[in-house]
């Protein structure tokens, strides 16, 4: 998902360049940098070199360049305060009790942010990297997180993103979507049922009084984690929920459902 411009060119540039170099493979060279980013080679040596002075990045023997160490404290403060460690302790609990992947996700601005994830042991399984950004409207965590909303924010908030289509069975119109919003906000739980990535289904609940839009779900192959398992997992989902909750209030233990 493309990143929201903040208006001062220098850090949207300097903010591009740092999410070229989280989402390469390996270290890049100046020249790859230039490419991948479209900016002027003098802009992106110059920016890039500010970077490393900052720590920010680091340049290796060979001159290629990759996130630098200064970014670990930032990425576990920010960490912190959005709960993925006290959500990491639940979502231990959930994934072991239900077998599959178990996420947090929080609405920041107009994405999905993945704050924290714990996998399944199966081989095949779903994964997503924490911070990863993702579109609303597509996702279980993101239906989750827009029932929180009323329908003049989602609405608004469609109107900046837009619906894309991300496999064929993904809703791309605001009416639809805010009808599954209404079932959503009844029901308690929201799904995405390959919506997101094909061969993928995801249950979510939102986290309701957590300091900031939360969501917590499961994903899995549709072959495992499929409808008639609703009963058993939803569940477990709002018990994960709460209990994240109590801990970013600072009130509870743990809490998970009755075997």
């Amino acid at each position: 998902m493309e990143r929201k411009p903040s208006g001062v060119q220098s850090l949207d540039r300097a903010l591009q360049l740092l999410e070229l170099l989280a989402e390469a493979p390996g270290a890049l060279r100046l020249a790859e940098l230039e490419a991948a980013s479209g900016l002027p080679l003098p802009t992106v040596h110059r920016l890039v070199r500010a970077l490393v002075d900052n720590g920010y990045v680091r340049q290796d023997p060979s001159r290629r360049y990759a996130l630098g160490a200064r970014l670990i404290r930032l990425g576990e403060s920010a960490g912190r305060s959005l709960g993925s460690e006290a959500g990491r302790r639940h979502l231990a609990e959930l994934a072991a009790r239900v077998g599959e992947t178990a996420n947090m996700a929080v609405l920041e601005g107009d994405a999905v942010v993945y704050v924290a994830q714990v996998p399944s042991a199966h081989a095949m399984r779903m994964f997503t990297e924490v911070g990863r950004r993702v579109y609303a409207h597509s996702t279980g965590v993101g239906k989750a997180l827009l029932s929180q909303l009323p329908d003049e924010r989602v609405l608004a908030l469609l109107r900046r993103t837009g619906m894309p289509a991300r496999t064929p069975r993904t809703r791309t119109h605001p009416a639809a979507l805010l009808a599954e919003l209404a079932e959503v906000r009844a029901q308690g739980w929201a799904i995405d049922n390959a919506e997101q990535e094909n061969g993928v289904c995801c249950l979510a609940v939102p986290v309701p009084g957590a300091p900031m839009l939360a969501a917590v779900s499961v994903s899995g192959p549709s072959g495992r984690v499929t409808t008639t398992r609703i009963p058993e997992i939803v569940p477990r989902l709002r018990a994960a929920a709460a209990g994240l909750c109590a801990d970013l209030h600072g009130d509870a233990p743990l809490i998970t459902p009755e075997d």
